[in-house]
């Protein structure tokens, strides 16, 4: 008998004791499938993959710590309950007993979220790192019609519109907006909370369909917990401005469905409030401070005095105040939220009925503008004199205003991801806008830079008052020095200057890119220096370049070649796959410069 024999079925090793199937688990906690399925989403536990699939490559597996895990889970124990008190109300059902099934239906078992929502996320900052797809989905309920048939509950859907606005409130009062994009999904923000970065996508305000292809329960699930944890975050956010949470709206905007305005209102008002019983607080503190000083005559008690205050700021007379002030010096520093608060300073808006209004009460005010609707409760009216811009998303309009500019709803967009205020001349009512960019797209990664994505970046330079070089020219002539003369940028002295160091650096590219091709050609040091100083002609010195780039590209592929050969079947599928999605990006940046000189012929034409 070999010396580690175990007799089989005694003790697991390896995979088969690491993980363990959906089957075995569900067996393993005597619960049904969907109520697997609900704790495993409201505890976090996932699938896992595992590199060995001892039962099968068709099955589910699970860690075995996660098992145990919801082995200890008191919730299972509550859903228990929940599960056996239904089978009560289904037998008084069967039974006709209509006053008992009432009775069992007020006292039905509860339980709450907020434990798990702690131990999954110990600190504020996890949460707000988790918080993207919990926002998504919240936003995509709040505008789902309610179903009985898929238990999708109207208490649920207002409550998800409920949590929605606050967040908005919240982002659009601290001006922690930094990007937004309409796309055919829907609408991308990106926000800048404590550090973190994040983005979700609210869907637009159209009629939703709701498809039979999608597990309703399942999503409802995830919903649940996400409405716990984005109550948890909003209440920390409201009260880190100092502002009480939940707020209470006024009910005449709320009947008008104005949420998000009332409660911007709200917000304002809550922090004034504070704002006020700090600074009466405050001087109070001071006054009793200073005939605590005046009563002092001792110069040890105030040495004593001082080493207290010292070790104790709080009772440190404007204490808060210098608190407040850090505060604020913080603020001041973010330049991000200092452009976002300035951008629409000066601006007053209207928005006409056809517009999204609710993107649009949420993203002007969040970059300090004022902004107002058709309707009532409505803060100004169309009729205001000091009204600036009005945004309209139809081709024509009967009556205007000589004081104000009629601008489309993308304009809006544009300046924001911009940060500068653009031209209205290709926004204006009835004209095609310009294309709408998305900022979560690198261009330099990608390789193509739109058109308008270059007039945007000219503007943007022109703003911080940044050289760049003209249209039609290249980045290399901002360093020609006659070039810079002309345009009044450097004096004489300068560009001669700097015209003799351009010089030098073209010879010694040119003497570089010689030695290089006689390099390539197999001609010697000691051969050139034997012939002497040798004159070579333009033509031949371009055809010889072309000629040394045709080897380098030849070169290049044959190492990549000879490099596949001693690489395994799985490195050389990976070197293919990159080498395919090159080739498809070299392809689609190809085509889109041909579309952009197709565009521009056809302009000119």
């Amino acid at each position: 008998m070999p010396k580690h024999y175990r007799p089989p079925g005694k003790k697991k090793e390896g995979t088969a004791a690491t993980f363990i199937t959906r089957t075995k688990a569900v067996r393993n906690l005597q619960v049904s499938l969907p109520l697997f399925r609900k704790l495993c989403i409201l505890k976090g536990v996932f699938p896992r993959e595992p590199k060995k699939k001892i039962e099968g490559s068709e099955k589910t597996y699970y860690h075995v710590k996660d098992i145990n895990f919801l082995m200890h889970e008191p919730l299972r124990g509550k859903l228990w309950d929940i599960k056996a008190y239904k089978k009560k109300i289904k037998k008084a059902r069967g039974k006709k007993n209509k006053d008992l099934v009432e009775r069992l239906i007020d006292r039905q078992p509860t339980y709450k979220l907020d434990r798990l929502v702690l131990e999954r996320y110990p600190t504020f900052v996890d949460a707000l790192r988790d918080l993207d797809d919990c926002l998504t989905m919240v936003h995509l309920f709040a505008t789902l019609p309610a179903m009985e048939s898929e238990h999708i509950q109207v208490d649920r859907i207002h409550n998800c519109r409920r949590l929605s606005h606050e967040w908005q409130a919240y982002i659009s009062r601290t001006h922690c907006l930094r990007r937004t994009f309409i796309s055919v999904k829907g609408i991308y923000y990106q926000a800048e909370v404590e550090g973190q970065k994040i983005t979700w996508l609210t869907p637009h305000a159209l009629q939703q369909v709701v498809t039979d292809d999608v597990d309703f329960n399942v999503m409802l699930t995830f919903l649940e917990f996400y409405e716990a944890l984005l109550g948890f975050v909003n209440f920390k956010l409201y009260h880190s401005i100092n502002v009480k949470y939940p707020p209470i709206l006024d009910p005449r905007l709320e009947a008008l469905a104005d949420e998000l305005y009332a409660l911007c209102r709200y917000i304002v008002a809550g922090s004034r409030t504070l704002s006020g019983n700090s600074q009466s607080g405050i001087s109070s503190e001071s006054e009793q401070t200073g005939n605590k000083k005046m009563n002092i005559e001792s110069e040890e008690s105030e040495v004593r005095l001082a080493q207290l205050q010292h070790q104790l700021p709080a009772n440190e007379r404007g204490a808060l105040m210098n608190m407040m002030e850090d505060v604020n010096g913080a603020d001041e520093e973010d330049q991000d939220t200092k452009e976002c608060k300035s951008l629409f300073k000066d601006f007053k808006f209207f928005l006409s009925r056809e517009v999204p209004r609710e993107s649009l009460l949420f993203i002007i005010p969040a970059f300090g503008g004022l902004v107002s609707w058709e309707g009532d409760g409505a803060p100004f009216k169309e009729t205001d004199e000091d009204v600036t811009h009005q945004i309209v998303d139809r081709p024509s309009l009967g009556r205007k205003f000589l004081s104000r500019e009629y601008v489309q709803p993308q304009w809006i967009y544009d300046c924001i991801n911009a940060r500068i205020i653009l031209p209205t001349e290709q926004y204006l009512l009835g004209r095609i806008p310009p294309p709408h960019l998305s900022p979560f797209v690198d261009n330099k990664a990608e390789g193509y830079v739109p058109e308008y994505a270059e007039t945007i970046k000219r503007l943007q330079a022109a703003a911080r008052r940044h050289v760049l070089p003209l249209p039609g020219l290249d980045a290399m002539d901002l360093a020609d020095p006659g070039s810079l003369l002309a345009e009044g940028i450097i004096d004489r002295a300068e560009a001669n200057e700097a015209a003799e160091q351009r010089q030098k650096l073209l010879k010694l590219e040119q003497q570089y890119h010689d030695e290089l091709n006689m390099e390539l050609q197999g001609i010697t040091f000691s051969a050139v220096a034997s012939k002497g100083n040798s004159q070579i002609s333009t033509g031949d010195v371009e055809v010889e370049e072309e000629g040394a780039n045709k080897a380098l590209d030849q070169v290049a592929e044959d190492e990549l070649n000879f490099s596949k050969v001693s690489m395994s079947r799985k490195q050389r599928g990976l070197m293919e796959a990159i080498q395919i999605g090159k080739e498809r990006k070299r392809n689609k940046i190809e085509l889109l410069k041909k579309r952009r000189k197709n565009s521009e012929a056809n302009r000119n034409g």
